[in-house]
């Protein structure tokens, strides 16, 4: 059979999971990556980061929504995935993922977004008129009360759910990563270490994701970059990646010294089909070399421009990396038989259904969002919103 080397069991000819599922959690990590980046300053009273705090927040909301679609276009009955809640089966990892997928949507994030533009929205309704005043008349749903002690209660609550949502980011993650992690019958994937790098990943992707959008976006709108803050984020983009790492080198070092029945295999599909997507694009150019950049804006002192384009470059670097793991956690982890005797490829379709046109489309979906909701809610002026001036070092673009 064309592109089957050795013995293949006929149901492992054709991977059962595509690239709609490496898509998954991709997105879901640059969701609980944001809102990560976000409770630095919410919850941990790290200032530097405020500029990028509102920003971190609708990258994660405009992310979130996309974040089903994929599975909802692998299913064959995308309307069957509505039977999660009417049936609830407690047992079953895939099945509550809706009911965690719902709590973290409507109750975490969508809750703290509302608490922090409540002043911003009605102070718009109130100057606004025609459809713009009906529409954000609805976003305030009809709570116009903004005095002192309103806002210092938004403010109060709107920090506890915050906290809330930091163990729920690491459930909504973590669980995808339990999920592989839980498949016994492969060893790619069955190692308790799975939901643990899934989730520092995902903290490094979507903290990558922000750093790179608010550069871009300040580029974009000719406005200085807040240097104290985009140095403050890549030092935490740095002291994350450095842990990723160690816990993925740490799971490596021990599948070399355990060395089962399944370590040959494993290693011949590093050293030959995922050697470009796991030694090239995941090690080399995602991991050690934005590692490396990094570091060298810790111990040298270069000029504002040059740490900004080292910064964004990085970033980049860093998500092709992220999804190169992805892609060989979910792709990797099917091209190799249960008896150890044969490989399969993956071939990638196009216009198909689970093609490479609708991963590009779901990849530009979430962004097409943020621009709508940057509309909406502008996270700009946070400074002023929040009534507390605060000293930055800048650089003009």
């Amino acid at each position: 059979m064309p592109g089957v080397q050795g013995f293949m069991y006929p149901n492992e000819v054709e991977l059962q999971w595509s690239i709609l599922i490496v898509l998954y959690p991709f997105i879901t990590g640059l969701v609980a990556g944001a809102f990560i980046l976000a409770s630095l300053e919410r919850v941990f009273n790290v200032q530097a980061v405020r500029p990028t705090y509102r920003l971190a927040l609708l990258t994660a909301l405009a992310f979130l929504l996309v974040a089903p679609l994929p599975l909802q276009l692998h299913l064959g009955h995308p309307e069957r995935s509505f039977e999660m809640y009417l049936t609830p089966h407690t047992t079953s990892a895939m099945a509550m993922f809706g009911f965690v997928y719902l709590w973290y949507l409507m109750v975490v994030l969508v809750v703290e977004i509302w608490l922090d533009y409540r002043r911003d929205l009605v102070l718009v309704w109130r100057e606004s008129r025609g459809l713009k005043r009906a529409l954000y008349g609805v976003l305030t749903l009809g709570s116009d009360n903004i005095s002192p002690a309103a806002l210092r209660i938004d403010d109060k609550v709107g920090r506890f759910v915050t906290i809330l949502g930091i163990p729920s980011a690491f459930l909504l993650h973590g669980y995808v990563g339990f999920i592989f992690g839980s498949v016994k019958a492969n060893p790619w994937w069955s190692t308790p270490m799975m939901p643990i790098v899934f989730l520092f990943s995902a903290i490094v992707s979507g903290i990558a994701m922000v750093l790179l959008l608010y550069i871009v976006l300040s580029w974009w709108r000719r406005a200085a970059i807040d240097l104290r803050c985009v140095d403050t984020v890549a030092k935490y983009l740095f002291f994350a990646f450095l842990v990723d790492f160690a816990l993925e080198m740490l799971d490596l070092i021990h599948r070399i010294y355990e060395a089962d029945e399944s370590f040959r295999a494993l290693d011949f599909m590093v050293h030959t089909k995922l050697f470009l997507s796991q030694i090239v694009l995941q090690i080399l150019l995602g991991t050690l070399l934005p590692i490396a950049m990094l570091a060298v804006v810790q111990v040298a002192r270069l000029a504002p421009r040059a740490r900004i384009n080292l910064y964004a470059a990085a970033a980049v670097l860093t998500l092709v990396g992220i999804f190169a793991m992805r892609w060989n956690v979910v792709i990797g982890g099917q091209l190799f038989s249960k008896s150890f005797l044969g490989y399969t490829t993956y071939k990638l379709g196009f216009a198909t259904r689970e093609g490479l046109l609708p991963a590009i489309l779901l990849m530009i979906l979430p962004f097409g969002i943020l621009a709508a909701l940057l509309r909406v809610l502008p996270p700009w002026e946070d400074a002023a919103v929040h009534g507390r001036e605060i000293q930055v070092e800048t650089a003009p673009l």
